[in-house]
């Protein structure tokens, strides 16, 4: 994947000179076994590092400082061994801009019941320490995760896993470059949005490149570069024999292959980690770049259809949430629906550009005339994505602040579509059609989405905890009077939590 972040976590443990040198010694020895049970787990993305174990103000504000301007440290774990007086970390915490998770847990697993002391209850104190913690956090008004559970346990390395993708992605935002190549589809207003607010929020800036500068560089990409790029689609491809080589339409296989060639060297060059374009302004080009934005969403760039570059970002942190998943992440469209009395279904796609990520099977190179855009017809990628559990996720701006909004669903076998010659995926809504549909058009979700098999709704939540903005979450247990109560709700806590700032 392009540019993928590998931040390391800070692992802090917390405690006192209460109890003397040797339980102190005990206690950060055992807060290492910790962090090294952690960075040998498989399930969690990110290295974990034993940073200190912290017992007076001065320390904790230190490592506080060190982790944020340490560009390695994406982010911290914190655990309580003893009891750490919580007014020591108010200073730390109050400068900390790194998230951190509070794990919850305790050296020991089991109790050793007959023969249980105060001096082994004074070692172990976690269930008290920990909540001296949690009531400064909470007190202080801070964003982070709460994980439960022994550190040993799988569940709770899944869930610091989570948390791990959020901060990866989160890491991914700062300073990242969206480029829109042209401004937004004219008229719409859900696919534009405040990009100072963004980048306020969000640490990512988008900017607008005129075409121009693309078509440049599209021009002056080499012809043997074509030829070895037009081979390789045929090595991965089913290619249509029209676009082989030698093949009537093969000319138009080669222009895609440029568009490829030079928008990956514009992303390169850049330092770009998404981009947006729509067919309203492709002035200098042959085609809507098609297989090209489907290959270089393979890649690991995001991607948002007629300037959206909300969704661009979002697929873009989506992707990297879910690197070294099985399952992939696309930029989707609710495009129309299914709405027998046997079954209500969406069929989503778009004109053209679905990530081959979540390919079913071997995709498909074809060629077919678009139908709006006035250009050559576009060469894509054609196949269905698979049956399994997935999720679709929308970031809406909505004026005073942004929105998430996550509808998991269950997609579901491609039917036959020999007359719909582009990328398609059918899936069902929880906790059904109606009310997942009603839901989403209350919360004001778009019709551009992230799609996802991978990442899960916990990991979306997790890096909306990290950003500081509002979920909504459509699933199994989803009714429209508590989500539109939650709704009115949610319009008076961020009023009154953002402030003029927002």
């Amino acid at each position: 994947m392009k540019l993928l972040p590998s931040p390391e976590i800070w692992f802090v443990c917390g405690s006192q000179h209460l109890y003397g040198p040797g339980p102190l010694a005990q206690v950060a020895d055992n807060a290492r076994k910790v962090a090294d049970a952690l960075a040998a787990s498989k399930a969690l993305p990110l290295k974990t590092v034993f940073k200190a174990l912290l017992t007076t103000p001065d320390e904790i504000a230190n490592v506080m400082l060190e982790a944020n301007n340490d560009p390695k440290c994406g982010g911290l774990v914190l655990w309580m061994h003893t009891f750490s007086p919580s007014k020591m970390w108010i200073r730390g915490l109050d400068v900390l801009k790194k998230p951190f998770l509070h794990l919850h847990t305790q050296f020991n697993r089991d109790l050793p019941w007959g023969t249980i002391d105060m001096d082994f209850m004074n070692l172990n104190q976690a269930a008290h320490g920990d909540r001296e913690a949690g009531f400064i956090h909470t007190r202080m008004r801070l964003r982070r995760k709460v994980v439960v559970g022994h550190w040993s346990d799988p569940e709770v390395h899944e869930r610091i896993g989570s948390w791990m993708r959020a901060v990866r992605a989160w890491t991914d935002w700062q300073g990242a470059k969206f480029v829109r190549f042209g401004d937004n589809m004219r008229q719409v207003a859900v696919t534009d949005g405040d990009k100072v607010s963004a980048e306020m929020k969000f640490g990512f800036a988008v900017n607008t490149h005129g075409v121009g500068d693309l078509v440049a560089l599209v021009n002056d990409v080499s012809d043997k570069d074509v030829t070895s790029l037009c081979a390789e689609y045929e090595k991965l491809y089913k290619v249509v024999p029209a676009l082989k080589k030698g093949g009537k339409r093969h000319d138009e296989l080669r222009y895609s292959a440029r568009l490829e060639l030079g928008m990956a060297k514009f992303l390169e060059d850049g330092g770009f980690k998404g981009f947006t374009d729509t067919f309203e302004d492709l002035h200098g080009l042959r085609q809507l770049p098609g297989m090209a934005t489907q290959r270089l969403m393979g890649m690991g760039y995001g991607f948002g259809g007629e300037g959206d570059w909300k969704t661009s970002a979002l697929v873009r942190a989506m992707k990297t949430m879910n690197a070294g998943l099985p399952g992939g992440t696309s930029f989707m469209e609710d495009y129309t629906y299914h709405m027998s009395p046997k079954g209500h279904q969406v069929l989503g796609a778009h004109m053209l550009e679905i990530c081959p990520s979540i390919a079913a099977g071997k995709a498909a190179v074809e060629i077919h005339p678009l139908g709006i855009g006035g250009k050559e017809d576009p060469v894509r990628l054609v196949f269905d994505a698979p049956a399994g559990d997935a999720l679709n996720a929308s970031l809406v701006d909505l004026g005073n602040r942004f929105r998430l909004v996550i509808n998991e669903v269950t997609a579901v076998k491609t039917p036959k579509l020999p007359k719909l010659p582009v990328a398609r995926a059918v899936w069902e809504c929880k906790p059904d059609f109606k009310t997942a549909c009603a839901a989403w058009i209350y919360a004001g979700g778009a019709h551009h989405t992230g799609y996802s098999y991978s990442v899960t709704t916990e990991m979306l939540e997790d890096f909306a905890g990290i950003a500081g903005i509002e979920t909504v979450v459509i699933n199994g247990d989803t009714t429209l009077s508590a989500l539109k109560q939650d709704l009115r709700n949610n319009e008076v806590y961020y009023h009154l939590a953002g402030g003029f700032r927002a």
